[in-house]
């Protein structure tokens, strides 16, 4: 991904674990991308986390230091997810051992999904798929859109942003 583009990023726990089933992952998440908001780092126009992966709609503005605010992402979080799952669930690491490099564990799937966001129409189909995704019949998360917490689309109906993050894609796209 480079800097001042705006991308569609779907990120995945390894190997599909349900790891974010638990609001406190989620919240992890959160306020991953505020910090990451308020530092100048990346613009977050529209989001979901499922439970094993999320979909986000995203502008990377400046490197954190000496990398890209989706690495600063990852390794936060995966931090975060570790210091937890050490004190209060150690009998779920070993599913995350890593197989690869220098770490013992790998919590994020190496196969992040980046689409470049280019038209308004690209964007708002990815947002209504966003929006969307807690609905399927295979996850069942609410009957509305709206209703999934872990998501922006109360934001898109109510112009209310509970998260303290959001930017409104229009902001970007006109």
């Amino acid at each position: 991904m480079e800097l001042e583009r705006v991308y569609f990023w779907t990120n995945t726990i390894h190997n599909w674990k349900r790891l974010l089933t638990q609001d406190k992952y989620k919240q992890v998440i959160i306020d991953c991308w505020g910090e990451l908001v308020d530092r100048g780092k990346i613009t977050v126009y529209a989001f979901v986390i499922m439970p094993n992966h999320l979909h986000v709609i995203w502008e990377l503005r400046e490197p954190n230091g000496k990398e890209m605010p989706h690495a600063s992402f990852n390794k936060f979080t995966s931090h975060q997810f570790l210091a937890d799952l050490k004190v209060h669930h150690p009998q779920v690491l070993p599913y995350f051992l890593a197989q690869e490099g220098k770490r013992t564990y790998g919590f994020w799937q190496r196969d992040a999904l980046a689409i470049h966001m280019d038209t308004p129409a690209k964007v708002l189909q990815k947002i209504d798929y966003i929006h969307n995704n807690p609905l399927q019949a295979h996850w069942n998360l609410a009957t509305r859109p709206d209703a999934y917490k872990w998501s922006s689309a109360r934001f898109y109906e109510t112009n209310e942003d509970e998260f303290g993050f959001l930017t409104h894609y229009a902001e970007r796209f006109g």
